[in-house]
């Protein structure tokens, strides 16, 4: 379903209302530009090279991704779980949206306060 693009995978999303369960996914180089991945479960993923640019990843399970090289412009992370992310995802979350509500840990801090709160199964 990813493959078949953006306008695709987001009519799909608003029919079904499912949170996909891509954990441990290889999406490594994929262009993911303006998906919504919101509520998505990525924990574990391979997002290597991943242009997430526009796309929402609002309240994603994203832990121990692999996030390097990724490109995240204009994402919207607002309460997306990020903690045991890699770290080079660091410099990316300044050009991202609402990622300072997303829940992290000390190595993604950058800077701003961490919200208090453990992310639900």
């Amino acid at each position: 379903m990813l493959g078949r693009g953006a306008a695709v995978w987001n009519k799909w999303r608003a029919k079904f209302l499912v949170a996909p369960d891509l954990s441990r996914a290889g999406l490594r180089g994929l262009d993911l530009s303006g998906y919504d991945l919101s509520r998505a479960d990525l924990r574990g993923a391979d997002l290597r090279g991943t242009n997430f640019c526009d796309a929402d990843l609002s309240g994603a399970h994203l832990e121990g991704a692999n996030f390097f090289k990724a490109v995240l412009d204009g994402a919207d992370l607002a309460e997306a779980f990020l903690a045991g992310a890699s770290s080079s995802i660091a410099a990316q979350l300044i050009v991202s949206q609402n990622w300072q509500s997303a829940f992290r840990d000390e190595t993604l801090g950058c800077g701003s306060s961490i919200p208090d709160r453990v992310p639900s199964e």
